[in-house]
């Protein structure tokens, strides 16, 4: 089992959005001290649910900062930027930092961002897929050329070829899909990329996600089996109602704070979960409690739905000590109960 954090850079009620980036960047470090596989770095744009613009520059920088931890962005947004920019970005990160580093992509939200970046709704609604070929493309291809609605260039040389990672295995960097619903689902699966999926849907949800892709990747002559990855909520104490008074007085403002932020682009209409609903809600869904509890959840979830890789976000005190101190404990209590 491999057991990273989820870093969003949550910028919570009070708090200037500096102090979250510097606790995003020390979740990082605490994490490889503490042992745990990975970090998984969130990207928003104009809105303090997260104040990270720019996953992949995160990244960058924490690959940078650490030497053994993988780090993946979680997600890239396509429809906000170019398929060869990020693809370049990728292959850079994965030849200088030795194979670490996981592309994780998105199709994100019909936010103003669509205005801003000049991707406009077609982006979104239509141009995942043909942008999610062009960088696999870029990431396993020595020259692309593009002929495509929104991308048409001549071919061009890829460099660097992210092939010549130096302690690589002559492959390009892993590449991960998130995926909200069955047709983001078989989009993953048809190209045999592993999935990555939202911290608000539970096992059973999950388990339906991961069968779905199976059947899928195997009429596409895929592996039925891949690495997927559950993002999920992760508080430690003492005593299980200790951690979930933590998060219950932390997370709703942040939530109502940050996701009442987001405007859409089309002036569509939208309904925000009540904040603390939901955030009780993750409470039930995830390791939120003792070490053991959390042990047995994550253990549960992984034999329900056969995904051994996790993504825990650790930061739900909006505290920066809490937070290291719950990464430490992850680390120290919960991993070893795990095998």
């Amino acid at each position: 089992m491999r057991v990273g954090a989820f870093v969003l850079a949550a910028q919570f009620p009070g708090q200037g959005q500096g102090e979250a980036l510097h606790r995003a960047v020390r979740t990082a470090e605490v994490a490889e001290e503490a042992g745990l596989d990975s970090v998984w770095l969130a990207e928003h744009h104009f809105v303090p649910y997260g104040v990270c613009p720019s996953a992949v520059t995160l990244a960058a920088l924490l690959l940078g900062r650490t030497r053994r931890l993988r780090v993946g962005t979680a997600v890239s947004v396509l429809p906000s930027t170019h398929p060869v920019a990020l693809g370049e970005q990728a292959a850079l990160l994965h030849v200088t930092s030795g194979g670490r580093f996981t592309l994780g992509v998105g199709r994100g939200g019909p936010w103003v961002d669509l205005e801003v970046f000049g991707g406009g709704l077609d982006a979104y609604e239509r141009g995942f897929p043909d942008d999610l070929d062009l960088v696999r493309r870029w990431l396993s291809e020595p020259r692309v050329g593009a002929a495509g609605e929104r991308y048409a260039f001549r071919e061009v040389a890829v460099v660097p070829r992210p092939s010549e990672a130096w302690d690589g295995d002559g492959k390009g960097p892993e590449v991960i899909v998130a995926c909200t619903s069955p047709a983001s689902v078989r989009l993953a699966a048809e190209r045999g990329l592993p999935m990555l999926l939202g911290m608000h849907c539970g096992d059973e949800d999950k388990a339906d996600m991961v069968a779905l892709w199976r059947r899928t990747a195997r009429d596409a002559g895929h592996d039925p089996e891949a690495g997927h990855v559950s993002a999920g909520v992760c508080q430690l104490a003492d005593r299980t109602a200790d951690a979930r008074e933590t998060l219950v007085k932390a997370m709703p403002g942040w939530f109502r704070q940050g996701l009442d932020a987001h405007v859409t682009v089309d002036g569509r209409q939208r309904a925000m979960r009540d904040p603390v609903a939901y955030t009780e809600l993750l409470c039930d869904l995830h390791p939120v409690g003792t070490p053991r509890l959390a042990a047995d959840r994550l253990a549960a979830t992984a034999e329900r739905t056969g995904i051994t890789r996790f993504a825990l976000l650790t930061e739900g005190s909006g505290d920066l000590a809490a937070t290291e101190e719950n990464v430490r404990r992850l680390g120290a209590e919960v991993l070893p109960r795990l095998g």
